[in-house]
């Protein structure tokens, strides 16, 4: 099988061939991805060997370009959004693993899917922002689309069919670990750094993806993502908050019976289910040992200290452009965040106050969501001059 990896050098990435490298006879690497970083990239390149390299950022891509020469690799170096593309459609590679962090895996993604490959989604903006168009091309290209989030591929695993059937599911339930702050005081929230929003628990992930995690909004956007995925009404998925983060998800069926998907918080698993689906391969991960873990604790999330969970539901409930509104609004908090603009607690703050601002409005074709999306940030950075 060849594979694809749209955003290598993220934690996703790097766990994906890091599973890819313990089969080499069944996986080999067909083409590699990052943003910006050519180091890393090109440190995956002398391992994997890739047919072709491309960083997004065309002026990263030089420095990149010459330590593969040096090395003597037969890798093409490729830069820019549409090399993204050309790489995520290449009729040369089955397997396409779409990781890059937020709105930017869109396009590539979407590439992927039109093209009929088997499409590992780790991007859940591809589905926050255009699910249905997205869901459409599923339908219209035959592709396999599986899920990577650990959420996602737990419920995957617990449905009927492996994701295929719906009978008889009265809710599948989402977890989340309630990331750094689960028990600060709602007070003391509005002097969080960013240091501390990135110091998740249990998970390692980017900074990005650890900031949504302590807001929940990234929660928030697996709801969204997995009423697209199993076709269900925003009823019917609910998120529960499970400090241990042994199980993933679960999914409850109108008999009474609840099946849960259970393991190792290590995202080589999901991966490496979806990777063999339908069958198992080793992970590398270590086996769950439920006599140290003990017991399993779970709490309702509350709607004081993660107001982004809420904002997420509403804009779901919308429909039309908000959640593509909600996402877009939200990567330009965050960012600020990040960058010391604003406190932790304004992140909802923006989010609402750009949702308040854009009026509804449907998005029937790919033209449709980019204009919501650019539409969205603008306003978003308008409105955080603004707060500012």
């Amino acid at each position: 099988m060849r594979v694809t990896v749209l955003g290598a050098t993220g934690s996703i990435g790097r766990s994906t061939l890091d599973v890819v490298g313990r089969h080499p006879a069944r996986f080999r690497v067909h083409a590699l991805t990052a943003h910006r970083d050519a180091a890393g990239l090109l440190a995956q390149c002398l391992v994997h060997r890739p047919r072709y390299a491309v960083l997004a950022d065309p002026a990263a891509a030089q420095p990149l370009a010459r330590g593969v020469r040096e090395a003597g690799l037969d890798t093409e170096v490729l830069s820019g959004a549409e090399a993204l593309v050309q790489v995520a459609e290449d009729p040369n590679a089955d397997t396409v693993v779409a990781a890059i962090v937020g709105a930017a895996g869109l396009l590539p993604s979407l590439a992927a899917v039109r093209a009929g490959k088997r499409v590992l989604l780790a991007n859940k903006e591809a589905l926050v922002c255009a699910g249905a168009v997205f869901m459409a091309a599923v339908r219209d290209s035959g592709a396999t689309l599986l899920p990577l989030d650990s959420e996602h591929n737990a419920v995957f695993q617990c449905l009927p069919e492996q994701g295929v059937g719906r009978g008889g599911v009265r809710r599948i339930l989402l977890t989340a670990s309630g990331g750094p702050f689960r028990e600060t005081p709602p007070g003391e929230l509005a002097n969080v750094t960013p240091e501390q929003a990135c110091a998740h628990p249990n998970w390692s992930m980017g900074r990005k993806i650890s900031v949504d995690s302590a807001t929940m909004m990234n929660k928030g956007l697996e709801v969204i993502e997995a009423c697209w995925l199993f076709h269900l009404p925003p009823a019917q998925v609910e998120v529960v908050v499970h400090p241990e983060s042994v199980i993933h998800s679960l999914v409850e069926y109108t008999d009474g019976s609840m099946l849960a998907q259970l393991g190792n918080p290590d995202m080589r698993t999901p991966i490496a289910h979806a990777l063999a689906w339908p069958e198992r391969i080793e992970s590398g991960v270590a086996p769950l040992d439920l006599v140290r873990t003990g017991q399993l604790n779970f709490q309702a999330p509350d709607p004081r200290r993660f107001p982004c969970l809420g904002l997420a539901y509403s804009a779901l409930r919308a429909g039309g452009n908000a959640c593509a509104v909600l996402n877009a609004a939200n990567e330009v908090a965050v960012e600020a965040f990040l960058a010391g603009r604003i406190g932790f607690m304004a992140i909802a703050e923006l989010v609402e106050r750009t949702l308040e601002r854009i009026p509804r409005g449907e998005l029937a074709d790919l033209e449709a969501v980019l204009a919501a999306d650019t539409q969205a940030r603008e306003t978003a950075r308008q409105t955080l001059e603004a707060m500012a």
